[in-house]
């Protein structure tokens, strides 16, 4: 394992504690009476503490030193002072291990007093410390100048997402998002279960992936000997609950699509589906506004909330526009009574990319979606769905050639999609047919058919209204963040790529450390002046570095930059 320079002297620093009898990973509890948060809180002079947390920062003036320990609850500042640690003649404590011994990210126990220092801060007196787990990797160390400006902070978004531990260490801020995430979640299940609806699990491995029109991810299962899919959706089983006799079903289900990846999609993502029965798609749609105007509520303490330039007010009512009005509004074109080809010749005239595996469906989607979704930015329904796009829905009641179908747009993207459930197992057949058809024309993410699911129909569902909403997304509408990787803790990435495994001496670690601590390339001068080498160690330093592939250089409008591959 090849080793940084801080990495190789943390690793000494650990011999020299286990030569001196100190464990740097105990094992025993270390039982903590206090949290940043409960002091500041209930802050006395002179209160005993016992507090745990990551040293983040200090400044040693001879027998003394300020530093500041950061637990999960916050940060406070505490005050180690030689002669309070080290009363006796023994000094070995604060000397050796304090201040040459421990390193900024190592986590430490804390026994001491509060008092409050002469600018009005609040501070921890410490009486005892111990070491709780040595940290043998440097965090990053963001500096502020005077000017408030932050340098070489943890900012650069596949470092961050990589190493989210390291993310949520030092940027604290990142850990809101995801308090706000939970405080969703558990808004949504309480504004459920008051109604009296009641959560359930349905399998992720799947022998048929149904539920929606999308590519699976397949394994093998090796026993059985059958194929087997991660999950699409779940929403065939908690129909079949309903059939069963539940009235009101739903599940958070992680789901599985091995499609693309970018800012608003992740290969495996977080939905929830609710099935009630008796009701319809007006129903749900009045239940769903006044679900997502209580969840605003809850996570952000209001009915706003604001997404780039956007602020979006959640409270119910919401506009509802059918999905033929849209397009004839946004387009000027009718889709109603349209063939395949007449759809196919004008998403071609308009500029829109398609091809001959599209059905009727499919090609009104990509008209809507490239042409009207993005103009709907406050939430709105998209109702009335043609049938070809929704082979799970009833068809409309009153309308022909459509379904009983909404989807919420909000600030251009789908949040929500939900119908009134098709019951009929006669037409669920059909449509299931209909989408093998296209299975056969090419088209990888149609639906298979659900054998058993059918047979669960004939058995009888009742009336039944479903609703699915893409928990990832619309907790990014709440908090601000226009990629879903800054919503979840570990997003899909690519491997890392493998680090060359040679020498590298203390020039070419110079030049490795500059161009780590900027987020920007450099101009290949400004590399050179920084590294304050003289030119025929740049010229070798920086020559081993290109040859094995660790930077590289690039000419952008006649200035040379260097920056990492």
């Amino acid at each position: 394992m090849q080793l940084s320079e801080q990495e190789i002297i943390r690793r000494e620093k650990l011999n020299k504690l286990t030569e001196m009898g100190i464990n740097a990973f105990p094992a025993e509890e270390y039982i903590i009476t206090d949290t940043t948060e409960s002091i500041k809180q209930d802050f006395s002079e002179n209160k005993q503490v016992k507090i745990a947390g990551r040293l983040m920062s200090r400044r040693i003036q001879g027998k003394a030193s300020f530093a500041e320990l950061q637990d999960s609850k916050g940060k406070i500042q505490v005050y180690f002072n030689r002669d309070e640690i080290c009363p006796g003649d023994d000094k070995e404590l604060y000397n050796e291990v304090y201040k040459h011994l421990l390193d900024i990210g190592d986590i430490i126990g804390i026994e001491g007093t509060l008092f409050t220092t002469q600018v009005g801060e609040m501070t921890i007196l410490v009486k005892n410390f111990v070491l709780l787990t040595k940290a043998l990797r440097p965090l990053p160390q963001a500096k502020t100048d005077e000017n408030g400006v932050v340098h070489d902070g943890f900012t650069d978004p596949e470092l961050r997402y990589r190493q989210r531990y390291v993310d949520l260490t030092v940027n604290p801020q990142v850990k809101e998002i995801f308090v706000k995430r939970t405080k969703l979640f558990n808004a949504m299940r309480t504004f459920f279960n008051d109604a009296g609806y009641f959560e359930v699990e349905t399998p992720i491995l799947q022998s048929i992936p149904g539920g929606a029109a999308a590519k699976p991810f397949i394994t093998h299962h090796n026993a059985l000997d059958i194929p087997l899919y991660l999950r699409i959706a779940n929403e065939l089983y908690l129909k079949r609950l309903i059939v069963g006799g539940f009235d009101g079903v739903y599940e958070f289900s992680k789901n599985f699509r091995n499609e693309g990846m970018d800012r608003t999609h992740n290969p495996e993502f977080t939905a929830m589906e609710i099935y009630v029965a008796y009701k319809d798609y007006n129903w749900m749609m009045a239940f769903t506004e006044k679900l997502l105007e209580f969840c605003a509520a809850q996570v952000n303490g209001g009915v706003e909330s604001t997404f780039g330039e956007h602020t979006i007010n959640w409270t119910a009512p919401y506009p509802r526009v059918s999905m033929t009005e849209a397009i004839q509004r946004y387009t000027g074109f009718d889709i109603t009574g349209k063939t395949e080809q007449e759809l196919f010749d004008f998403a071609k005239s308009i500029g829109i990319d398609v091809n001959e595996t599209m059905g009727k469906g499919k090609l009104i989607d990509e008209i809507f979606g490239e042409k009207c979704e993005g103009n709907f930015i406050q939430p709105t329904f998209i109702t009335d769905y043609p049938v070809e796009m929704s082979p799970l829905t009833k068809k409309h009641r009153s309308q022909e050639g459509l379904t009983e179908r909404f989807e919420l747009m909000v600030c251009g993207k789908e949040i929500a999609n939900a119908y009134s459930e098709l019951n009929d197992p006669i037409d669920q057949r059909e449509r299931f047919e209909s989408q093998m058809a296209l299975s056969e024309r090419g088209d990888d993410e149609a639906m298979f058919i659900d054998q058993d699911f059918l047979r669960a129909l004939e058995y009888g569902m009742p009336p039944t209204a479903g609703l699915g909403i893409g928990m990832d997304r619309l907790i990014m509408f709440l908090t601000n963040n226009p990629s879903i990787q800054e919503v979840l803790f570990f997003p899909q990435m690519r491997p890392e790529k493998a680090v060359p495994q040679i020498e590298l001496g203390e020039d070419e670690k110079v030049i490795l450390e500059i161009l780590n601590s900027q987020e920007e390339p450099l101009t290949l001068a400004e590399v050179k002046d920084r590294s304050q080498l003289s030119g025929k160690k740049w010229d070798k330093a920086s020559k081993t570095l290109t040859k094995n592939n660790l930077v590289k250089v690039e000419k952008i409008d006649e200035v040379l930059l260097m920056k990492l591959a």
